[in-house]
């Protein structure tokens, strides 16, 4: 650590026997200067140290105290005494009267009371030196490493700039200067060729405390990096005219940036573009080439998913807020450039938006528009003894399952053509026949298929849901706990470049893909909670 001789001598040297007193300080204020920590805090881990040698030569059951006087370079050493009426340990207790035989100033203490007793000077042996040079060396460092994760947790969130120092399987260790830090294998951009003695920007997630010190993670493959980038290259953004509202990268290949102009005077697109390309350019060299599509953004989440399918166009958009979902509709010469290679595209819009995107042609939308139709009309005539004209008129008003009509009110019926008040009441009614009926069939199937408690309890689980999972043989909490949440939800998979549907097992559940990831994750914390 580099403190001087004076301090840990010969055993020739006497504390306060020195000359020049103001060496210590000198220390002090040098050690303090090179490992930028506090100098008050150096001289308080001298104290320390020197505590712990005094216990060496006095005795290790009394409690020693040390000063170090801040101008002059003074030591004291004393030892805590507690006023005691009967002491019965000498080297912490003392009578008052003794007490006050030490000083004159402890006539005013009471019993129970510390008081400090004056030692003498030692000689400052080798084990002792070396006893005080290893305390005062550990808080010297955990004050270092405090000092350097203070510094650099309040630079996480941010691109930080270094050199490559080594490479270790695959991790990239990055000299900043006074610490180092790591890229984890997974988070470097495919195919990047990087080499001992390169400078290279990355983004930092992650500052952790460690026993040896903070642990710095970066990352060139977070879609942060890339924000972090267009931040230092377009002043609007840096000065808050544009802001950025989401993005998603596949790195080394392609990534979208969602950008939205508070100042309306401004097109966010054209200034994240730049002059000839150059700002969007600058980021994409530093991504190794990374195609990168600017999307303009929209409140309107049909707008939004058109601007990023770009440069597919779209023909229509249908909107499931509650469940976060489109159905995106578009020609059949469309439908390769919205997908994308091996659904790249459709796979960034969809981290884009965050909502669950289905792509289809108008043919199969206008298929499954009237495959549904036909369903819905089905049930109604099959379940509540209707004729086909009347299900169809139902459907077509918007009535989609029996627990429509069941919970309908008898006006929202009647005020259709065709439907009188008598016509109405027996709808309804039936309907509630109907719903009764299925619940107790429902009961008895679960029962028939052996599904255990623990999965019939798990919150979120309707009687038809676990009906349907009873018949693909998930029959327990821990069964549901190992599915996938697509699985449940079924969606579409590339497979050989062919885009192919997927049924899950509650897809006719209309459950959303954050639901069944929440169900999952409830059965995961109740089966692993141990």
């Amino acid at each position: 650590m580099g403190f001087s001789p004076f301090f840990f001598g010969s055993n020739k040297n006497m504390l306060n026997k020195r000359a020049d007193k103001l060496e210590l300080l000198r220390i002090a204020e040098a050690v303090a200067l090179e490992k930028s920590i506090d100098k008050e805090l150096i001289i308080n881990s001298m104290e320390t140290g020197i505590a712990k040698a005094a216990k060496s030569k006095f005795g290790q059951e009394n409690d020693i105290k040390v000063a170090i006087n801040r101008e002059n370079g003074d030591i004291e050493i004393f030892r805590k005494l507690v006023i005691s009426e009967n002491p019965e340990n000498s080297n912490t207790e003392i009578k008052l009267e003794d007490a006050i035989n030490l000083n004159e100033n402890n006539k005013g203490k009471n019993i129970g009371d510390e008081i400090l007793q004056p030692l003498p000077s030692f000689d400052f042996g080798r084990i002792a030196a070396q006893t005080a040079k290893q305390v005062i060396s550990f808080n010297v460092r955990e004050a270092e490493r405090e000092r350097q994760y203070n510094d650099f947790i309040d630079k996480k969130d941010s691109i930080l700039s270094g050199i490559v120092k080594r490479l270790e399987f695959g991790n990239v260790i990055v000299d900043l200067g006074r610490t180092e830090a790591i890229i984890q294998k997974n988070e470097l951009i495919p195919r990047e060729n990087i080499k001992a003695g390169d400078r290279i920007k990355a983004y930092c997630y992650d500052v952790k405390r460690e026993p040896r010190g903070q642990q710095i993670f970066l990352s060139r493959a977070h879609p942060k990096f890339m924000e972090k980038l267009f931040v230092q290259e377009v002043p609007e953004i840096y000065d808050g005219l544009i802001e950025i509202k989401s993005s998603s990268r596949d790195p080394g290949s392609r990534a979208k940036i969602c950008v939205k102009a508070v100042d309306t005077s401004l097109d966010p697109v054209g200034a994240c573009v730049g002059m000839r390309g150059s700002r969007v350019q600058a980021v994409v060299n530093e991504l190794q080439g990374e195609k990168i599509d600017i999307v303009n953004w929209s409140e309107d989440p049909a707008i939004l998913v058109s601007n990023a399918l770009s440069p597919a166009e779209v023909q229509r958009v249908n909107v499931d807020s509650d469940r976060k979902k489109l159905d995106v509709i578009l020609s059949e010469e469309n439908l390769s450039k919205a997908i994308g290679r091996r659904g790249q595209n459709v796979r960034l819009a969809t981290k884009l938006l965050n909502y669950e995107i289905n792509i289809m042609t108008d043919q199969e939308d206008s298929e499954r528009r009237q495959s549904e139709f036909k369903e819905k009309t089905d049930n109604f005539v099959k379940n509540l003894e209707l004729d086909e004209t009347l299900g169809q008129l139902l459907v077509a008003e918007g009535f989609s399952t029996i627990d429509d009509i069941k919970d309908s009110q008898l006006e929202n019926l009647t005020k259709i053509e065709g439907i009188e008040e008598e016509t109405a009441l027996a709808l309804i009614e039936r309907a509630k026949e109907f719903y009764e009926k299925d619940q107790q069939d429902i009961s008895k199937r679960i029962k028939d298929l052996g599904l255990a408690d623990d999965l019939i309890n798990l919150k979120g689980l309707t009687p038809g849901m676990l009906v349907t999972l009873g018949e693909q043989k998930i029959l327990n909490l821990s069964d549901f706990a190992d599915l996938a949440s697509d699985e449940l939800t079924g969606g579409y998979d590339i497979v050989k470049g062919e885009r192919i549907k997927i049924q899950g097992f509650l897809e006719d559940f209309a459950l959303s893909k954050t639901e069944a990831d929440d169900l999952i994750m409830s059965a995961r914390n109740i089966i692993y909670k141990d």
